[in-house]
């Protein structure tokens, strides 16, 4: 079982407190141990155990105060953080989150000179604005949380989403080939299709329509994202509750 030791960890706080703890017994018999030629026997003993528990009694109250603080303010940023790249409403990442996250993906990959394979997808919810009309915003807020359950439960592991825009979300699937990158936006596009959306009482369907675009090498987040937002277009214009995924135009990497 491995030691958690991350900043928000008792492990951490503990470990830090031991490890302190025994470098000021440590440093205590150093600073007598020049003594120790000087001393009887039991006066040693005594020197020797005051070196040991005075720190104990003394330390391991101060490092656990000062220690769990330190963890305090950590899970403080991490909650601070986490509130600072979700959006509110559905509870994934917001856009600038987002976008962020892929831009950096894609610029380790240029900057290592790694083979890169994935795809980003545009999903965007049909019709939308008939929904808010007829039910009321609440109900359309209602609507956008539950699309973006249905397309975090069709995702992978590493997989990322993030709302992009009103009723817009994206999709970075890394690793992913052009073919699997297509299937997972069908997989989402007939999820959402079938999800159970009752407002009013009534039975109302809601479609969503998905544009990707995969890549195989280096290639900007802006070019990613003009394909992808190109193939949803597409997608609408073909009668909207349609998956189209093409791969993006290759850039070769600056020297």
């Amino acid at each position: 079982m491995k030691l958690d030791l991350s900043p928000q960890s008792w492990g951490r706080v503990i470990v830090s407190t031991v490890a302190g703890t025994a470098l000021c017994v440590a440093v205590a018999l150093f600073v007598d141990s020049f003594n120790f030629a000087d001393m009887d026997q039991a006066a040693r003993l005594r020197a020797i155990a005051t070196d040991v528990f005075v720190p104990i009694i003394l330390a391991v109250p101060l490092l656990l105060f000062f220690t769990g603080k330190l963890r305090e303010l950590a899970i403080a940023h991490q909650q601070l953080t986490l509130y600072a790249s979700t959006d509110s409403l559905t509870q994934v990442m917001n856009r600038a989150a987002f976008s962020t996250l892929v831009d950096a993906y894609l610029s380790s990959v240029r900057e290592h000179e790694e083979t890169a394979r994935g795809a980003l997808l545009i999903i965007d919810a049909d019709n939308f604005k008939s929904v808010n009309d007829r039910y009321g915003h609440d109900r359309g807020d209602e609507a956008l949380r539950l699309i973006a359950q249905t397309i975090k439960g069709a995702l992978r592991g590493p997989d990322i989403v993030g709302r992009i825009g009103g009723e817009e979300f994206g999709v970075f699937l890394p690793g992913s080939d052009m073919q699997q990158a297509a299937s997972v936006a069908e997989r989402i596009r007939v999820a959402v299709s079938s999800a159970e959306f009752n407002p009013s009482g009534e039975q109302r369907q809601l479609t969503v329509s998905v544009g990707g675009a995969s890549f195989d090498r280096c290639i900007p987040f802006t070019e990613l994202y003009r394909v992808a937002d190109q193939r949803l277009y597409a997608a609408k214009d073909q009668g909207r509750n349609r998956s189209l995924v093409a791969p993006a135009t290759v850039y070769a990497t600056a020297a």
